[in-house]
């Protein structure tokens, strides 16, 4: 049997004889992908054969029966190799999981049996039920937890999003949504609009000038649509810009790394992390490169390699919390973060990301440019002039110098920046004598001091 020539594996195990082990590996079996179990076969794929009387077979079934749950009644079978009797039996990935044998649980993973954690025992559970754990009551927590007018900007955004209105109450959309069951919250509903410090959702995020030196940090604990935006804004408050002068009244500008990729990645981290987990989510951003960390490996046995190749069925582990995401346009299209994220690293000329699991959770590196794969590029044409690396005042005066009557608006919408912010820094150079205001504020203009 050809099957015999390629030894054990992900789905063939061999056995002397019929023991408790044989019932362990078909509930490994119908926890995975299935697979047979020859049995008169010892582990170097020698034929030993095996006695077998009328009963023999269906003993064997019957104790398989019997020791698992639910019961898993696998297809059972002779063959003579070598003039020798041999048993196959084989078992189909089950519907149902996850199978226990005497309240033991066990998966197959390459050529063992392994014991299941209490998070894959979970989650094949929730997968049987297509569901998932944000769809679950959250006993913690009532209506007074989350805040009503989150819900009503989530709304907004959806009605804009699909355009569609809604006639219904805050609290009767979110029982529409699935937000609500048994008139109690759900754990997505918790995390979507939490009202104020949010447990479950803690997000850690630094700037390091060494691995130990942090300059500048934030922690986040709140509901999940808040996080992303401090995120985003917190990455590209640390973000080195690129002005391009073309003569225009707006200028191009270019930041270190592509936002709309950071953004991709942190809407990943927030949709498909695992929530059961009591770890925080962690930023790094160093000079060369950024880390993002997530806790929870990737879901559903996908591998790396199938995730960076795009050779997968998407699944996700919080389906409710996605659902709602996309509903609200911040997901355009499931499955396709990773291949955008790429793309838009190499549109810029950046290094390939990393992606790994690492430490049970999962990981993504992005790299900046050296100043040598800078300094090699091909230039602008040459009427134009690059700004590049400037501080938020330096970038406000080089603009400014460019045009005297620019706005705070203008001014932030440029550098990326609050008007907040442009006010506090005008202030700054104003009193730094670096800026003057000449006439008044509708029809004056700004000169800056040498």
């Amino acid at each position: 049997m050809e099957q015999l020539k390629q030894g054990e594996g992900q789905t063939s195990e061999f056995k002397m004889t019929f023991q408790k082990e044989v019932i362990e590996t078909i509930v490994s079996f119908a926890n995975a992908k299935g697979g047979r179990v020859y049995i008169g076969v010892n582990d170097r794929g020698d034929i030993i054969g095996v006695k077998l009387n009328k009963e023999s077979l269906q003993n064997w079934v019957n104790q398989i029966k019997q020791a698992t749950s639910p019961s898993v009644i696998p297809d059972v079978d002779t063959a003579i190799v070598e003039g020798k009797t041999i048993v196959v039996m084989e078992v189909k990935e089950y519907p149902i999981k996850p199978v226990s044998v005497k309240h033991r649980y066990l998966v197959r993973k390459a050529n063992a049996n392994h014991i299941m954690s209490m998070d894959e025992i979970a989650n094949e559970y929730l997968k049987t039920k297509n569901s998932s754990w944000d769809y679950y009551s959250d006993s913690q927590h009532n209506f007074r937890d989350i805040s009503l007018k989150k819900i009503e900007n989530a709304v907004r955004k959806i009605e804009k999003n699909l355009d569609k209105s809604f006639d219904d109450t805050p609290i009767q959309i979110l029982h529409k949504y699935g937000l609500v069951r048994d008139d109690q919250i759900t754990f997505g509903a918790y995390l979507l609009f939490a009202q104020d410090f949010c447990p479950l959702s803690g997000i850690q995020a630094g700037r390091f000038k060494t691995p130990t030196d942090i300059i500048d940090s934030i922690s986040l604990n709140s509901d999940l649509f808040t996080e992303v935006e401090e995120l985003t804004a917190f990455v590209k408050k640390h973000l080195m810009v690129e002005y391009i002068i073309t003569g225009e009244p707006q200028r191009a500008h270019r930041y270190d790394y592509p936002l709309d990729a950071i953004r991709e990645i942190v809407l990943n981290m927030i949709v498909h992390r695992d929530y059961r987990d009591s770890s925080d989510s962690v930023i790094k951003i160093f000079d060369d490169r950024m880390e993002f960390y997530n806790p929870g490996g990737l879901y559903d046995d996908l591998t790396v390699e199938q995730l960076i190749t795009n050779n997968y069925q998407s699944k996700t582990r919080n389906k409710l919390i996605a659902m709602m995401f996309k509903e609200c346009g911040l997901i355009e299209k499931y499955g396709s973060g990773i291949s955008r994220i790429k793309k838009l690293c190499a549109d810029q000329g950046l290094k390939e990301p990393i992606f790994e699991e690492k430490h049970k959770g999962f990981k993504v590196t992005l790299y900046k440019k050296t100043t040598q794969e800078t300094t090699q590029e091909p230039t602008q044409e040459t009427t134009q002039e690059t700004v590049r690396k400037l501080s938020t005042q330096d970038q406000m005066l080089a603009l400014i110098e460019q045009n005297s009557k620019i706005t705070r608006v203008e001014l932030a919408a440029q550098i990326g920046v609050s008007e907040n912010a442009i006010k506090q820094q005008i202030a700054k150079l104003k009193k730094a004598g670096r800026l003057h205001r000449i006439g008044s504020t509708k029809g004056g203009y700004w000169e800056v001091q040498k």
